[in-house]
């Protein structure tokens, strides 16, 4: 699923991550720990395509979904906007009954016509995690999906992610330095 080789990153001259290799199979459940600017974003968004690496290699099998811990959600656009712009974006076929269904899925089909700002924090952040997996990834992406979340609220994020994954039968990789997160996972990559 994903094959790292030799990979090194910088900004602007300056290191920002090192890693040897790694190696995720389909179907694992990955945590990538570390302090605030060890990697964690910048690991994500190389695997993700968003950024080319200065140096190395990146291998990636499968389609990729991502939440992003800036939601990145569009304003002007409903719920149900965001996860049609997500099809549109990914080249596929606009599908309204998927979006209500992936919604459903995540408690937010009564909140479909609703923008973000009309939003609870934990709404948006479910929004943005439909947005992820409304294509049906075959990985799945998470940055720091607990940021700013108390306890509850924090375990009821990871148990939709996983919950997600599992319903797409996805690879899931998440990043942070929340500790609350560990105990949902067995394999875990520290930068």
């Amino acid at each position: 699923m994903i094959s790292i080789r030799g990979l090194a990153h910088r900004y602007d001259g300056l290191p920002v991550l090192k890693l040897e290799e790694w190696h995720v199979a389909a179907g694992e459940r990955w945590l990538v720990i570390g302090p605030s600017g060890s990697g964690k974003t910048t690991l994500l968004h190389l695997i993700a395509g968003l950024v080319r690496p200065s140096a190395g290699e990146i291998s990636v099998k499968g389609s990729v979904g991502i939440v992003f811990q800036a939601l990145h959600l569009v304003s002007h656009l409903s719920a149900r906007g965001n996860l049609r712009l997500a099809q549109y974006l990914a080249h596929a076929p606009q599908d309204d009954r998927r979006i209500d269904e992936t919604l459903a899925a995540l408690g937010v089909a009564e909140k479909a016509d609703r923008r973000p700002a009309e939003l609870s924090q934990g709404e948006r952040q479910r929004v943005a995690l439909a947005r992820a997996v409304v294509n049906r990834p075959t990985l799945l992406l998470a940055d720091e999906p607990t940021a700013n979340l108390d306890d509850a609220a924090a375990s009821r994020a990871i148990e939709l992610l996983l919950a997600q994954a599992d319903r797409h039968e996805a690879t899931l990789v998440v990043a942070t330095h929340d500790s609350r997160v560990k105990k949902h996972f067995v394999k875990t990559l520290q930068l």
